[in-house]
């Protein structure tokens, strides 16, 4: 394995060294409305700053896979886990309260060494200016997030070993059953209970009234209605500098966010794109569409992981002291099954996100269209912001968008907000018309 990704960095690496041309300066609203045509590109500090983050991201996505599978193998190898087992055995014989017990103890020897890394990331993300956020506070965001993990797996895995041994040959199918409602549960009590524990939410209509009438312009030509109570603002300020807007939930509680970031640095007809863009996951089921995506997709993986989790146990199950499949010690093992499984299906998740992503940059252009001046440059133009604010590189690898990126590439998305206008050619629009 590990040669295989180190084949995969080295051509990421040499396919963004492509002939660069030189960066043209970013332009002011006003100068890029007058301009028929524009390009992504960044000045030459950012370029290179953007060149550097380019690169440390792929390695570091190389080396935070390979590493998370090598403190996996050495849970196994070392026995740890079986250690683990014993111990919530001793305290008692109901698999819920060693689920309550071997799952933390398990989560909290993963996440430990791989601090370091976490911290690493976090320093460059400080030092490259797109962090604000401060040690203190970080630190308390990565305990939170593990509570909510270790909360959601110890459930989820009680229910897991409990279909294994229930049946054995079947316990995936009847797994992903069961999975289904939880996932659904997950998506909708995420904007509700999860994510104000990491960031703070006020309706848009209190902080920016006015804006929530522009908006309200886009909901009307769109043919919706979205009431300005499912509009929010989050105050990402407070930990990043980079620019964001998206939909969460699922029925009662799906919402737009908007990240008060975006809208200190965007004009309003660029907010009105990236929530036209927004409004089109909403409108386009984009949310139904991926669990109902992610439901064959763990159809598929499950299964896949039932086929392979019988052989690699049976191979080396006395060895790293795993009795049967759903012994608590045979967890690391399904975690690195699964890891493994979900590095090679990246990419196919990946292109997916980037074709629905493509959908809502085609609907943001048509559902602002006779509301923003000019409204192919007004969308190119919120894309150079958010690509010079993120310091997104201007000239990215195929191989490394194929596998790693879940949107179309900066410079693709400007490119076709130009270019993108069916009525000028004489088609209908696709989604409004």
């Amino acid at each position: 394995m590990t040669i295989v990704r180190s084949i995969l960095l080295g051509l990421m690496l040499c396919l963004s060294m492509q002939a660069q041309p030189s960066p043209a300066p970013a332009r002011q609203q006003t100068e890029v409305a007058a301009k028929p045509y524009m390009s992504y590109s960044l000045p030459p500090d950012k370029l290179k700053n953007s060149e550097a983050l380019y690169k440390l991201g792929i390695g570091f996505s190389l080396i935070g896979t390979l590493y998370s599978w090598l403190i996996l193998l050495l849970v196994l190898y070392l026995g740890i886990a079986a250690k683990y087992r014993v111990w919530a055995e001793a305290v008692s014989s109901r698999r819920f309260v060693q689920a309550v017990i071997f799952v933390p103890l398990l989560m909290i020897t993963l996440a430990l060494p791989a601090l370091p890394l976490r911290i690493y990331w976090h320093h460059i993300s400080l030092q490259y200016g797109l962090s604000v956020q401060s040690w203190g506070s970080w630190l308390a965001d990565v305990a939170k997030g593990e509570d909510v993990t270790i909360v959601i797996l110890a459930i989820v895995l009680w229910i897991m070993t409990a279909m294994i041994r229930l049946s054995p040959r079947r316990w995936w199918f009847y797994f992903w059953l069961v999975f289904l409602p939880i996932l659904v549960f997950l998506v909708f009590i995420a904007p509700l209970v999860i994510d104000p524990l990491f960031n703070q939410f006020e309706p848009l209509t209190r902080k920016n009234p006015q804006l929530v009438e522009a908006i309200e312009r886009v909901v009307q030509r769109g043919g919706l209605a979205i009431p300005p109570e499912r509009m929010y603002e989050m105050k990402a300020s407070a930990k990043v500098t980079t620019l964001n807007a998206y939909v969460t939930g699922f029925g009662a509680s799906k919402r737009v966010v908007v990240w008060d970031t975006s809208i200190q640095k965007l004009t309003t007809p660029e907010i009105l794109f990236m929530f036209g863009h927004e409004m089109g996951h909403y409108v386009l089921h984009h949310i139904l569409k991926g669990l109902i995506a992610g439901a064959i997709g763990a159809f598929i993986g499950l299964y896949i992981l039932y086929y392979l989790s019988g052989r690699v146990l049976q191979r080396f199950g006395p060895r790293w002291r795993i009795i049967a499949l759903h012994d608590w010690a045979a967890i690391p093992m399904i975690f690195l099954l699964a890891g493994i499984l979900s590095f090679f299906a990246e990419p196919v998740g990946n292109f997916v996100s980037r074709y629905i992503e493509h959908q809502a940059d085609v609907y943001g252009l048509e559902v602002t269209h006779n509301i923003n001046v000019n409204p192919q440059q007004v969308a190119a133009h919120s894309f150079q912001v958010l690509g010079e604010v993120s310091l997104d590189y201007p000239y990215p690898g195929r191989l490394a968008v194929f596998w790693y990126w879940t949107h179309p590439p900066i410079a693709d998305r400007v490119r076709f907000a130009q270019e993108y206008d069916p009525r000028a050619a004489g088609e209908e629009p696709r989604f409004v018309k």
